[in-house]
């Protein structure tokens, strides 16, 4: 019995061992062909993916995939047609399973989607120039009902690094008087805020976490965790849902109920990616974000996450008090009644009041 029982363990494992032989056989035999494919693809190409079988081995058929969703399939060596316009942009993994008797393998390579607008340079004039608490450390700007609602951090400049105080407020942005504020505790570190519903969701830098609050009495209604372990940047809203950036070049589309995530889109020029991508806002169906540390903001198509203009505003910071905590241009809102956009800084002593040229 022990000898049969042997027997049949050696037996097995000498089929497995075949099968998995004959599974790196197949590994080595096929590859995606990559001679005829760009490195970079727009929304408006297509891409031909095929195979590459130079011992011409037989198979049944192959299915292609991109980004985890099929695109295709084939009886046997082909060639298989897709179009981008549906895809979100940044890395495209594409993949083709092969099958060939009973087993299968699976190839890929990986190729870039920009996207295919040229961005508009915007121009702009000022129009006003008011007053900003210097020690407030913005994060977020938003008008609701002609109020303008500030979120501000607890971060400092790179001089004498005295920290702020992380809050919530409501701003006469004509004197600059904060005539109500509610503060977070110091190890919390406020971020974007955007308003929906007469609530205030405000987000944290690295807590994972943020808050609903009432936009009237700013009492505190809920505290939310993030649908994943992520830091906090910026906030907006289209009237119905969510829209969270994380520093990086992704903007997350939330159900502003569960906090889940719906969506999300990457965010590109015809050339590169845009990281670090803060405060937000919705203006005329587009999400404008101020790109971190590069004092311009970016105009984006929320559909697809293309970049379509960009509006350079480096020279604002010429024009506020030097002081060794000054820090980036961060925040902007929109009056939808004067049609004008209010910008100001990290610790900034003025907030511009601005006619964007379009």
């Amino acid at each position: 019995m022990k000898t049969l029982k042997l027997f049949a363990f050696i037996s097995l494992g000498f089929l497995f061992g075949n099968c998995e032989d004959d599974k790196n056989a197949l590994n080595n035999l096929f590859s995606i062909d990559t001679s005829q494919l760009k490195q970079v693809y727009s929304l408006e190409d297509e891409i031909i993916v095929s195979i590459k079988n130079d011992q011409n081995k037989a198979v049944d058929s192959i299915k292609f995939l991109i980004n985890g969703s099929k695109i295709g399939t084939t009886k046997a060596i082909g060639t298989v047609t897709h179009k981008f316009e549906t895809e979100k942009l940044g890395n495209q993994k594409i993949e083709a399973e092969i099958f060939v008797g009973k087993h299968s393998v699976i190839v890929e390579t990986n190729v870039m989607l920009s996207s295919n607008v040229e961005p508009k340079l915007l121009k702009y004039t000022i129009v006003n120039t008011y007053p900003h608490d210097i020690t407030a450390y913005t994060q977020g700007l938003e008008f609701h009902r002609d109020t303008l609602y500030e979120g501000t951090g607890n971060g400092a400049g790179n001089g004498t690094g005295k920290r702020g105080t992380s809050s919530l407020r409501k701003v006469n942005y004509k004197t600059g008087e904060v005539y109500k504020k509610v503060e977070l505790a110091p190890i919390y570190f406020g971020e974007g805020i955007t308003i929906l519903n007469n609530k205030v969701y405000q987000l944290t830098y690295q807590n994972n976490e943020g808050y609903i609050y009432d936009a009237d009495t700013f009492k505190k209604l809920k505290t939310f965790p993030y649908f994943k372990k992520m830091e906090g940047w910026g906030l907006t809203n289209d009237g119905e849902k969510l829209y969270m950036s994380d520093g990086t070049e992704k903007i997350y589309i939330l159900n502003p109920e569960t906090l889940d995530k719906i969506d999300y889109i990457n965010v590109y020029t015809k050339t590169a990616k845009i990281e670090s991508l803060n405060e937000l806002e919705w203006i005329d169906n587009k999400i404008w974000a101020n790109i971190y540390g590069r004092d311009a903001l970016a105009v984006i198509n929320p559909k697809n996450g293309s970049v379509e203009a960009v509006l350079n505003l480096s020279e604002l910071k010429s024009k506020v008090t030097q002081h060794p905590d000054i820090d980036v241009l961060n925040g902007i809102a929109y009056n939808p009644k004067t049609k004008t956009y209010f910008v100001t800084g990290k610790n900034w002593d003025k907030m511009f009041e601005i006619a964007v040229e379009k």
